[in-house]
């Protein structure tokens, strides 16, 4: 439980700034199992759009939900809806997580799919 206080805590700045900003934000959680990726719009209300390891089509795909090529799949999957939902630049919210491995390969896969950040 110690680990999730603390990485919750260094969260807590980096929202509050993309608050502050006013942007839409890319919000990336990560689990033992899974990926996820929401875009949660500037007034932090509605989500515009999600992805993750969790949906039928990219369990079709996919063995392992833990993999960073599942977390790269998932980038480009945001960024793909994002574009379709009219978004074209967020501020990363990288969770508190360690900017590396999954959360790193997802940030990099929605760059390449057309996100800006």
């Amino acid at each position: 439980m110690m680990h999730e206080n603390g990485r919750l805590r260094r969260a807590r700045r980096t929202r509050a700034k993309i608050a502050e900003l006013r942007v839409n934000r890319l919000t990336v959680h990560r689990t033992n199992l899974h990926v996820y990726a929401q875009i949660i719009d500037a007034t932090g209300s509605r989500v515009l759009a999600s992805a993750s390891t969790l949906e039928p089509e990219v369990r079709k795909t996919l063995t392992n939900g833990s993999t960073i090529a599942a977390a790269t799949l998932i980038g480009e999957r945001i960024a793909a809806k994002a574009l379709a939902a009219g978004v074209e630049a967020v501020a990363f919210d990288r969770s508190g997580f360690r900017y590396h491995g999954r959360i790193k390969a997802l940030a990099d896969a929605a760059r390449e799919g057309g996100l800006k950040f």
